[in-house]
């Protein structure tokens, strides 16, 4: 080998290593790049977390403030329900929202808790539940066996009931499944159900909610809106307009009505005779869900949370209102 062919040899085993060390540097620094931003992101995420936890804490101090006012009635005095109210947050933006959760079909109420985990299905709520439907547009023959399903996807035995679907329609499906039998933990297990398609899910999604109870729907008279008349008009399947519901909660006096039997007394619903009906209304709330929004630079926080307004307690006023759920990101 000449002289100048060793020179070129060398010169090109230099570049050579200057290509693979700028390689090399290159991947480091994305490296490093990437695992900056995920630092970055994770403190973004935390500090999001942390004034969403302080917007808890300032939106049990309100819950707290409505329950001392009248624990006997809440009503939409003050402009509570629904209102954005902005949080000052040094770096970036905070809104916190509250909402009536009684006011919707609480989908655990299928089932009645007969003793410690033990659920058995309760037919009024089914027939509830499947009034709801068919007063959304749902063909009634659907709605009746989503009823059903949803109720045996509850209770705590593998019978079918009627119209309903236990182990054995699941596991013969192609993706096949076994239904939970127990309380649902979030709105979306309805889609599990049999029947339930994403087009019903998605017309049912804003009337159905899921509390860590079992209880049968109690809705508030003083907060439910003029539009949320189907939810009255469940309550007795077949005998109750849309309209004379909705008649009735627009009637609502300016302070609220003081009791259950004067909303049922209105002049669109007098005719009936709601019997024990009647207990399924009420004029104060126990549950309450707040929806908090945090945007820091370009990261965005959702935190969904559950009040029980009660605190655990028999009734308002006897204990301080308490977060006993909550989620992190958007609802579906």
């Amino acid at each position: 080998m000449t002289r100048h062919e060793e020179t070129g040899a060398a010169l090109l085993s230099v570049l050579l290593l200057v290509a693979v060390m700028a390689v090399i540097a290159a991947t480091a620094l994305d490296r490093l790049t990437l695992a900056t931003r995920i630092a970055g992101s994770a403190a973004t995420v935390d500090q999001g977390r942390a004034y969403a936890f302080a917007a808890e804490q300032i939106a049990l101090r309100r819950v707290g403030e409505l329950v001392r006012r009248d624990p006997a009635k809440l009503t939409l005095a003050g402009d509570w329900l629904g209102r954005d109210f902005t949080l000052p947050l040094p770096g970036g933006t905070g809104r916190a929202r509250l909402a009536d959760a009684n006011n919707c079909f609480n989908l655990n109420s299928l089932a009645a808790e007969t003793a410690p985990g033990r659920l058995s299905q309760r037919s009024g709520a089914i027939a509830q539940f499947g009034e709801l439907m068919v007063l959304l547009g749902i063909d009634r023959g659907e709605a009746l066996g989503i009823a059903g399903a949803a109720a045996d996807w509850i209770d705590s035995d593998g019978n079918d009931g009627p119209l309903g679907a236990e182990d054995g329609v699941y596991r013969s499906m192609q993706t096949s499944y076994l239904p939970a039998n127990r309380k649902m933990a979030d709105p979306s297990e309805l889609r599990a159900v049999r029947g339930v398609t994403p087009k019903i899910y998605a017309r049912l999604r804003p009337w159905i909610c899921v509390l860590p109870v079992a209880d049968p729907v109690r809705l508030n008279v003083n907060t439910l809106a003029p539009e949320q008349a189907p939810l009255i008009a469940m309550l007795m399947p077949g005998q109750i307009a849309i309209g004379d519901a909705r008649a009735a909660l627009a009637a609502r006096p300016a302070g609220g009505y003081g009791s259950s039997v004067r909303f049922w007394e209105a002049s669109s619903l007098a005719r009936l005779d709601p019997g024990d009906i009647a207990e399924q209304t009420g004029v104060t709330s126990r549950w309450l869900a707040l929806t908090v929004n945090v945007t820091m630079g370009d990261g965005f926080l959702t935190a969904e949370s559950l009040i029980d307004a009660n605190g655990g307690a028999p009734a308002a006023g006897q204990a301080a209102p308490a977060i006993v759920r909550r989620d992190w990101g958007e609802s579906d």
